[in-house]
């Protein structure tokens, strides 16, 4: 008796055997380009060290060779994840090949925009040296291997059970990891190194999020919260230690300033869902209240205040001003609301800057401002002198910057204890549907007015801290809109970027919109511009934020949650495809 087989494949169709080895060819392939594209760095790019950077030396990458290096060692690592080296599946528990297609549009983005910069700047792609052909090629292999890849995105699956130790180990390196990626961007000494810095990131960034793995390392630092927190705090603290000058930590004060009054006004948008467009105003009224009650020469008040009197002044005095300019205004909703607080924010700096003697009492020194604010001094450690700490010299902005981080601790604890406690639920409530609140007995106004000055309070407890970094304050610098943070449109962008109702977003949100403008000064003349732009995409690719809560994510991708299959062990994993 003789057996037959039917084929059954259909005419023109890919066995399964021929589509699998298809797949690891095309990841091959994409290894292949990733090795080469670091291969590539070794090479000179361009004859003459006129290029920032000096991309001349062969064997030592330098400048922006070092973002590409660093986009092609990423490539090569996700896609032998993608071909299940054992120990790198981790990497990829939602799927590998949008990952790598981001990675190799980051090496392939960072290293074409190299060499356009050096043919505009040197005049001509004849300045580029043969490696640097070679770079601009070998950035095309990877791409096209992952693009010709089938999407394997999946829903991520639960993550092999690590020892404590090992899991705890990867939180401190991802936190070890984050604070030299920062250092990095922030102590980029010229715009083509930030701008390839952006791409670079920026690619990557959205790369783990496919990947799945920033919701696993999230689900670790959910699970070790405590020794996440810490790990935290002890990058933030480390990064004035890596500076030798105050040339760079000056801007890293400024964000910490400005992330805190953005966390601040988070508790009036993202938990109570009030539209504050003068939010900025609190911040003057903390700063300029600090300026003259600190013994400066130009001051009317002759007191001087120690630190943390001047501190507890500030945030009292702005406390008073949420209570008074709320009361009145609460009791508006949506656009009215939103006109009153822009009001509000005009009246402050026109009221500050007519204070001169002339056009009203001699208070505020008019459009002048307040100069000549002295350097803060705590039990006998002056803020404006160098200290030496561990055996590093820390300067002036390092003390600040240490002290505006344990206020950041501060108002961190304040607002994540403040949204979940009873308040937090009823803020939400009144967020969601004042009306329905109301209905079930929420007093609307009373939960209203305290979001507004505990908003406020923290506003002015940052605004102390600025007035002695800044050692002046002007009716200018607390305006709407304009070239230069902080400004009411700056606040709200970075709450809206970064992700309503969370501590991370806001945070994120800030660093990103003072960084770029200060790294790239041709931006801060079209800022409003950027913000708009910005918020377009936002909405377009993720409205929740770029970092989102867990209702959020679930309003916005609620057919995503309805539609999707669960793992093979039919436990639903909980994790979409947006991301976080």
């Amino acid at each position: 008796m003789t057996n037959t087989t039917t084929d059954t494949t259909a005419p023109g169709a890919t066995a399964p055997g021929d589509a699998a080895r298809r797949t690891t060819q095309l990841r091959v392939l994409t290894l292949a380009g990733g090795v080469a594209t670091v291969a590539s760095t070794f090479l000179s790019w361009t004859w003459t060290p006129e290029f920032p950077g000096d991309l001349t030396v062969y064997a030592y990458p330098g400048g922006l060779q070092l973002l590409t290096l660093a986009a092609g060692l990423l490539t090569a690592l996700f896609a032998l994840s993608a071909l299940g080296v054992k120990g790198l599946i981790w990497l990829t528990p939602a799927g590998s090949t949008a990952a790598l297609r981001l990675l190799a549009l980051g090496g392939l983005a960072t290293t074409w925009f190299t060499g356009l910069a050096i043919a505009v700047e040197l005049g001509g792609l004849v300045n580029l040296d043969p490696g640097g052909f070679v770079a601009l090629a070998a950035t095309v292999v990877p791409v096209v291997g992952a693009f010709l890849l089938p999407d394997d995105t999946r829903k991520a699956r639960r993550p092999k059970e690590l020892p404590s130790w090992a899991e705890i180990l990867i939180i401190v390196a991802v936190f070890a990891l984050g604070l030299s990626v920062f250092t990095y961007g922030i102590d980029t000494e010229y715009a083509e190194l930030f701008t390839g810095y952006l791409l670079t990131v920026g690619f990557a960034a959205t790369a783990l999020f496919k990947s799945g793995l920033i919701a696993r390392i999230n689900g670790l630092t959910a699970k070790y919260r405590l020794i996440a927190v810490t790990a935290a705090f002890v990058a933030a603290a480390a990064f004035p230690f890596t500076q030798s000058t105050d040339q760079f930590t000056l801007i890293a004060v400024n964000i910490l300033i400005f992330a805190t009054v953005a966390l601040g006004l988070n508790i009036v948008v993202g938990l109570a869902g009030l539209l504050d467009l003068g939010y900025v105003a609190f911040l003057g009224v903390g700063a300029y209240t600090a300026a003259l009650v600190s013994g400066t020469t130009a001051s009317v008040f002759d007191i001087h205040f120690p630190f943390w009197a001047a501190v507890l002044t500030g945030a009292v005095v702005s406390l008073i001003f949420g209570v008074v300019i709320g009361a009145p205004t609460l009791r508006l909703r949506g656009d009215y609301l939103a006109i009153v607080t822009l009001g509000f924010g005009e009246i402050f700096r026109i009221a500050v800057g007519n204070l001169d003697g002339v056009s009203g009492p001699r208070i505020t020194n008019g459009p002048n401002g307040v100069p000549n604010i002295p350097d803060l001094e705590f039990f006998g450690y002056n803020f404006g002198e160098s200290h030496t700490v561990l055996g590093f010299e820390l300067g002036a902005y390092a003390n600040y910057y240490l002290l505006m981080l344990l206020a950041m601790i501060l108002v961190v604890v304040v607002f994540s204890r403040a949204g979940d406690s009873r308040i937090g639920r009823a803020w939400v409530a009144i967020r969601e549907d004042e009306t329905a609140a109301t209905a079930m007995g929420i007093n609307g106004f009373r939960v209203k007015l305290i979001a507004f000055a505990l908003g406020a309070t923290l506003a002015g407890l940052a605004g102390t801290v600025q007035a002695h970094v800044q050692h002046t304050v002007v009716p200018e610098m607390y305006v709407f809109a304009g070239p230069v943070p902080p400004n009411s449109a700056f606040l709200l962008a970075a709450v809206i970027l970064g992700g309503m109702g969370t501590i991370t977003g806001p945070l994120i949100g800030a660093s990103l919109l003072y960084l770029i403008p200060a790294k790239l000064q041709f931006l801060q003349d079209y800022q409003l511009l950027g913000f708009g732009i910005a918020l377009i995409l936002l909405m377009r690719f993720r409205p929740e934020g770029l970092i989102a809560n867990r209702r959020a994510q679930l309003e916005f991708h609620e057919a995503d949650e309805a539609g999707a299959p669960n793992d093979t062990t039919g436990t639903p994993t909980g994790v979409t495809k947006a991301g976080a």
